[in-house]
């Protein structure tokens, strides 16, 4: 089948809002007729996406995958969009991906103080598919954290930070300096084998609504500070390592300009 990027629109605003007022408001279009572009979508993808019901709608799971899949399609589609029209008009863009907690914005000025011809963007990652932006196109370099798939690609080490445990402000332990793994041992973790989460918000609103906890790096944890959570150092826990990744063929003279630039400025600030 060809999928019709307009009802894959229509069904990512219903997703996004799990109502299909607020999203027909969103895409300034009738409800009614959202709804019957929805029910065709399914139709074309053979498969129900969405579960109503009067007062809520849910994804089904093989709404939740095609979600997933359809923020990467809409994001890459609109990526070649913004590269032909560069093209035409004759611009150089730069486009870094990063990691939550990782910031690039020094490197960038940096870069840009020295190639002030060139236009630089970013793109945020997603932690269960850091690579994808490299990989698809819509980024040239990108500040990640291990571990990822790193085949095929040049990766420029950049400095390791240590991981905290975060919990509910009025967990039994939230009063203390430090932890090991051990004092964590009964408690339920809230990661990729037993949860994953879309994003680091659900993950945090999960965690202070007391249904887990999770060892995030000190940067993530540093960036979503919030009242109704602690991050405690776990002294025992494996560090992170962060650091820049490209395609291990792509040697343009800015990208590694950038890579050069930002090397060093990162490792400064790490």
């Amino acid at each position: 089948m060809d999928l019709d990027l307009r009802k894959l629109r229509y069904f990512v605003a219903v997703a996004e809002h799990r109502h299909f007022g607020r999203a027909a408001e969103q895409l300034y279009i009738a409800q009614p007729v959202l709804s019957r572009q929805i029910r065709a979508f399914e139709q074309e993808m053979e498969c129900t996406l969405l579960v109503r019901s009067t007062r809520s709608v849910e994804l089904t799971d093989a709404g939740k995958r095609l979600y997933e899949e359809a923020q990467r399609i809409l994001a890459t589609v609109a990526s070649a969009v913004r590269s032909v029209h560069d093209v035409d008009r004759g611009v150089q863009r730069l486009v870094v991906a990063f990691c939550s907690g990782l910031y690039v914005s020094e490197a960038l000025r940096a870069f840009s103080s020295r190639h002030p011809e060139v236009e630089t963007d970013v793109v945020p990652v997603r932690w269960w598919e850091q690579d994808a932006p490299l990989r698809d196109g819509r980024a040239h370099v990108a500040y990640l954290r291990r571990p990822f798939d790193h085949s095929d690609l040049r990766i420029i080490p950049i400095g390791h930070e240590t991981r905290v445990v975060c919990m509910p402000a009025a967990h039994p332990l939230a009063s203390r300096q430090e932890l090991t793994s051990a004092d964590l041992g009964g408690e339920r973790m809230l990661d990729a084998p037993t949860r994953r989460t879309s994003s680091l918000e659900e993950k945090f609103e999960l965690i202070a609504s007391g249904q887990g906890i999770a060892l995030v790096p000190l940067s993530v944890a540093r960036s979503y500070s919030r009242p109704d959570l602690v991050h405690i150092p776990v002294t025992d826990a494996p560090s992170v390592e962060n650091c820049l990744a490209v395609l291990a063929d792509r040697r343009e003279k800015v990208l590694s300009d950038f890579l050069e630039i930002a090397t060093a400025t990162l490792r400064a600030t790490t």
